[in-house]
């Protein structure tokens, strides 16, 4: 393990030992969803060096939040996903992602985004307890890019491409989906201007805006800017 930088007894020190470098947490975000190949990585976190994200990995690795992994034959290629350990921190971003939504604001031409960002951040907030006793997959399309949730009696987990027998299929431009991550636009005023289709039973679909509240994240970045209603006067 790489020495740490604060030599502090301290949890928010450890914890920033390993996740406090810049890019740090954008590359675990960016393995939530499954091994990635560097190139995946790359493409991924728009503005990151290749010597940096080396860099980066290397001391993940280093920290056991990376691993590498030879894929088998044909592909016999390499590619990094996150450990136990990692999936955990990826679990404990989520009050600071949705402390990150009530400050996301409009976005701007120079902003990069990629579908998968939000998605990673509905994996955290989505309320579990609407997902007991549900075992379905939703299927996301936005743009050329292709994700989908699996729900199995309150566990959720993401993934990337297509899934089998999706009970519910969401289908939508990047812009709409941007505007939908940032609260601009509802689920519901998305599909009635047609910038948002869904296709699956009807119950499937309700179960899915339950699990997957738009809302409920907002408040809770609200909740964890204002934690004592009293504080807002």
């Amino acid at each position: 393990m790489p020495e740490h930088r604060y030599q502090q007894y301290c949890a928010l020190a450890r914890a920033l030992d390993v996740a406090g470098d810049r890019w740090t947490l954008l590359i675990v975000r960016e393995l939530a969803p499954g091994p990635r190949r560097f190139t995946d990585l790359v493409d991924g976190l728009p503005g990151i060096s290749r010597k940096l994200l080396t860099e980066r990995l290397r001391a993940l690795e280093g920290d056991g939040i990376v691993a590498r992994r030879e894929l088998e034959p044909p592909a016999a290629r390499q590619v990094y996903e996150l450990t136990d350990d990692g999936r955990d921190l990826a679990h404990a971003m989520a009050p600071l992602i949705a402390w990150g939504a009530s400050r996301l604001g409009e976005r701007k031409p120079t902003d990069s985004f990629r579908a998968r960002w939000p998605a990673v951040g509905m994996v955290g907030l989505a309320d579990r307890e609407a997902a007991q006793g549900v075992g379905e997959t939703y299927q996301y399309v936005v743009g050329r890019s292709a994700f989908h949730f699996t729900v199995d009696d309150g566990s959720i987990r993401l993934h990337d491409g297509w899934a089998q027998d999706a009970a519910v299929t969401l289908t939508t431009d990047e812009a709409t989906w941007a505007d939908l991550a940032s609260g601009r636009i509802s689920f519901s005023s998305a599909t009635a201007k047609g910038a948002l289709s869904v296709a699956g039973e009807p119950q499937a679909v309700k179960r899915l805006r339950k699990i997957f509240s738009r809302n409920r994240m907002l408040a809770q970045g609200e909740a964890t800017t204002n934690p004592d209603p009293g504080l807002k006067g």
